[in-house]
């Protein structure tokens, strides 16, 4: 599903609307995240468990799509077949690089100087201005383009 996507017309739009649709799907974490914690938590005693189900519940959707962004991005990204392993690996070192340090930032500084909602709410704000960023530029490769073949 996460690679189909970007098989059929790839463009800045639909790769900006992945950024837009996770930054919804956090919406529910800040808002309500720990009644869904305690809901859960009263019906699943182990806390292993218990865990398990919230971070199911609480992160698939966002992982799932934002996990569609990297496939995407190496569409976009490459131009020439030939080069397409350079970009992606080059994508992809990048990404685990980010995710690497953004896991290492957050457990050890993040959470003891933000809330978690803060740090969600941050999350949700950076995904929704890059999101619209891309999609504003995807309106105006289109326009141009438009233009081109009109003139």
């Amino acid at each position: 599903m996460r690679g189909r996507l970007s098989l059929y017309h790839p463009n800045l739009k639909r790769y900006g609307s992945f950024y837009l649709i996770a930054a919804a799907l956090l919406l529910p974490l800040i808002f309500r995240g720990n009644s869904i914690m305690e809901a859960v938590f009263l019906r699943i005693e182990d806390p292993r468990y218990g865990s398990f189900v919230v971070s199911m519940l609480l992160f698939f959707l966002p992982t799932a799509v934002l996990g569609m962004i990297a496939p995407y991005s190496v569409r976009l990204l490459v131009s020439d077949r030939h080069h397409s392993g350079q970009v992606a690996g080059l994508l992809y070192f990048v990404s685990t690089l980010g995710s690497a340090l953004g896991t290492l930032g957050t457990s050890f500084y993040f959470v003891l100087w933000f809330e978690v909602n803060q740090i969600l709410a941050t999350m949700c704000l950076i995904l929704t201005l890059s999101g619209g960023l891309a999609v504003f530029s995807g309106y105006k490769i289109q326009r141009l383009q438009d233009l081109q073949t009109t003139s």
